[in-house]
């Protein structure tokens, strides 16, 4: 067995084997609604304006609310947050489907996905934090913590691969609202399993009265090593790094969008539009294949230099995506692209794990995933315009352009100005720097 694999199978029984089950399907609706609610609208209004307005309502909501329930979650605990955010969500989409199939006017539509996409219960940024407390409250080392983050990416890249494919075969079987209506169970069901899953109690409320610190009052051994409990009265400042790798975040959300509108743009020049949706799976699928094999970098390179590696590598991996004409190099450019994906998301949630307040850890996880969105929504605004006018390759530059400001920020970002509460310094390491 390889150090990677026995730890993998130590993440697995950091929950148990359940919780990665209803963690991935309550994600799944996530990656399944976007495409879904562009399939459906288009069908019923025959309109792809309105489709798009309905897209981008959708995003700008979940780009508002996830920030928002994460800071709640953090406050009032997992359990009672994603419980209501499931339900609602699931509500949302319900109406959704029923408005457009009842062919109800643009703007209500509109209102419908922005509540929706407000109420996504962020499932994903709040099983890392969950499964990062595990780990601390563990005992974990940083190697194991590392790879859990790897584990819950890898999940993340495959949500977003099956979840349109989903989508794309009930739209051709039966109708988009199948799919849609998919979504809404999942959120129901799934939802409210990883909320009442009993890991939801190793993450402990701000909220909550303190524990007394005065004689008779010992350490508090549910708390990981190296976090203190902020005061009620006043959050935890956020340390100046954090802001940059959001913003690196949204510039990843950037590619991703134009990327999609190049590859799409590109398909439907070689009159084979259908392989689009193929073509963006496929570096999903890579994507996913690196995240995993991130618990086999060595401990010795640290976060920062992992930042810049992948940097570098989405610039040099996406300036081939300028100079493909031919479906099968569209093919061979975008998977081999796929393998810098995960390695530069996972890396900045591993990043911000270290840096972040531990009251303002969940916040923090469903802050980069929302920036994600965000920037994949006005990117594909934006490139998909470019893509009209220009060619798929106006497209593709804007991809290369997102990479190169990604760098920049790896370069000049010093994520060594966390504070020395924040989070259990690194072996080996003093408190108060980053490897």
């Amino acid at each position: 067995m390889t150090a990677a694999t026995a730890a993998f199978r130590r993440v697995l029984t950091l929950g148990g084997p359940l919780l990665p089950v209803v963690s991935f399907l309550g994600r799944l609706p996530t990656a399944m609604c976007q495409f879904g609610s562009l399939l459906l609208v288009a069908e019923t209004s025959g309109s792809l304006a309105t489709a798009g307005l309905v897209g981008g309502a959708l995003a700008a909501g979940q780009t508002a609310g996830g920030p928002l329930l994460g800071r709640l979650a953090d406050r009032h605990g997992q359990r009672p947050v994603v419980l209501a955010a499931c339900w609602f969500d699931a509500l949302a989409v319900t109406a959704l489907v029923l408005a457009a199939l009842a062919r109800t006017g643009a703007l209500p539509l509109a209102l419908i996905a922005l509540l929706a996409g407000a109420g996504v219960p962020q499932i994903g940024p709040l099983a890392r934090t969950r499964l990062v407390a595990l780990a601390r409250r563990a005992r974990a080392d940083d190697r194991l913590v590392h790879t859990a983050l790897s584990f819950e990416g890898t999940l993340d890249e495959v949500s977003f691969v099956l979840g349109p494919a989903l989508v794309g075969l009930s739209a051709t079987v039966a109708h988009p609202a199948v799919a849609l209506a998919l979504a809404a169970l999942l959120l129901a069901v799934c939802g409210s399993a990883f909320a009442l899953h009993p890991t939801a109690a190793a993450l402990r409320p701000t909220g909550e009265a303190l524990r007394p610190t005065g004689a008779g009052s010992g350490p508090d051994p549910d708390r990981p090593r190296g976090r203190r409990p902020a005061a009620r009265s006043a959050r935890a400042r956020m340390p100046r790094a954090v802001h940059a790798m959001r913003a690196s975040m949204a510039l990843q959300g950037a590619l991703f969008g134009a990327c999609q509108s190049g590859i799409t743009a590109l398909t439907a020049d070689l009159h084979r539009p259908a392989q689009a949706g193929l073509v963006y799976a496929a570096m999903g699928v890579m994507s996913a294949v690196a995240g995993l094999s991130l618990a086999a970098v060595p401990a010795r390179i640290g976060l920062p230099v992992r930042w810049r590696a992948a940097a570098v590598a989405l610039i040099a991996l996406s300036v081939p995506l300028l100079f493909v004409r031919s479906l099968g190099a569209l093919y061979l450019a975008v998977v081999v692209l796929g393998a810098a994906f995960a390695p530069h998301l996972i890396t900045l949630f591993g990043l911000t794990e270290r840096l972040v307040p531990a009251d303002r850890l969940a916040e923090s996880m469903a802050f980069l995933t929302s920036a994600v969105v965000g920037g994949q929504a006005l990117s594909l605004a934006a490139s998909g315009r470019l893509a009209e006018a220009h060619g798929p390759s106006a497209a593709f530059a804007v991809a290369v352009g997102a990479a190169v400001l990604i760098l920049v920020l790896a370069l000049t970002t010093r994520a060594t100005d966390r504070p020395a509460a924040a989070v259990r310094p690194a072996a080996g390491a003093p408190a108060g720097s980053v490897r």
